[in-house]
């Protein structure tokens, strides 16, 4: 039997296969590292985190000056350095996006759909195109061109986002239910119609891939590099997210046979829970904020995937 490759190794492997871009980089170490720890970052320190990826100081400061005009940060000048601190809008959506991502692995469906409808000339072409590509990104699917459905939105999450466009009063939001007198079958076909069932199947697929010989180099080794570790921990979020959000999280029953996301879920709970001490010791160690070393990680943080299990920091 081969033996498990290093997990310094397959750091650097999958940082070229997933090749992830600066920008959303950015908001991946936001979301899942710097947010817990208080949301305020060092820029030298983001630029020392971004370097384990590969990233050159220019492209990381070309991205967080457009992060800041897309209001995910606010910079603050403490003589010749910057700090960069997620604003309150930031907050909201990384809100959004961690009720998703770190959710338990057991979830249950009431059956129950969400419908936004859109009037027709409601709209016009460019906030027509903002809804769908924002909708899309919320897991709805597009019935039609003018109805969108959900089988379990994150309320909060879709409101903000209509009233963000400008369009929540030209939007009808209805509650409807499944009638299972007729079975599934017509909606299984109304589920491959409104969502790319193929291309999330693929993608969750290639996910396991990616990491499945992680879990095997970090099951396998005694201590491994702590800064690995959080590249590790990094990549494997920032392609989970980037996959999940589009994701509607159909129940099992209109889904094909061997699903391949609740494996990719209870991958990352696994694989998040053997990473999370020694990439947070070396965060700590890292990362500098405007008041000195960061904070304490929030409670909230170690509730992640239903719980993470206490761990040595290394």
């Amino acid at each position: 039997m081969a033996r498990p490759r290093r997990p310094e190794d397959l750091a650097a492997q999958l940082t070229e296969t997933i090749a992830p871009r600066a920008k959303s980089l950015i908001i991946t170490i936001y979301g899942d590292a710097v947010l817990p720890h208080g949301g305020s970052l060092w820029l030298g320190s983001l630029i020392d985190l971004m370097g384990l990826f590969g990233m050159s100081e220019r492209i990381i400061r070309t991205s967080v000056f457009r992060l800041c005009k897309d209001d995910w940060l606010t910079n603050t000048q403490i003589g010749r350095r910057s700090f960069y601190r997620v604003t309150d809008s930031g907050k909201e959506r990384f809100a959004a996006a961690e009720r998703r991502i770190y959710a338990p692995l057991a979830r249950e469906w009431d059956r129950g759909w969400d419908l936004l409808m859109v009037p027709p000339n409601a709209l016009d072409a460019e906030t027509r195109d903002a809804l769908r590509r924002e909708l899309t990104w919320q897991g709805f699917g597009a019935a039609s061109a003018t109805v969108y459905a959900h089988p379990n939105c994150d309320e909060a999450a879709m409101h903000r986002s209509l009233a963000e466009l400008g369009v929540a009063d030209r939007i009808v939001h209805m509650k409807a239910s499944l009638d299972r007198a007729e079975g599934f079958g017509a909606l299984r076909d109304l589920v491959r119609g409104c969502w790319d069932i193929d291309q999330l199947e693929h993608d969750y697929a290639a996910f396991l891939d990616h990491f499945r010989p992680v879990w095997a180099a970090v099951d396998a080794a005694d201590t491994p590099d702590p800064a690995a570790c959080f590249v590790l921990r990094t990549l494997m979020i920032h392609d989970f997210r980037r996959i999940l959000l589009r994701d509607p999280m159909l129940p099992p029953d209109l889904l094909p046979a061997d699903w391949p996301g609740q494996e990719s879920r209870m991958l990352t709970r696994n694989l998040y829970r053997r990473l999370a001490g020694p990439s947070e010791a070396f965060l700590m160690q890292a990362a500098t904020t405007a008041n000195g070393p960061l904070p304490d990680a929030q409670p909230a943080f170690h509730g992640r995937f239903g719980g993470l299990e206490s761990i040595p920091a290394g």
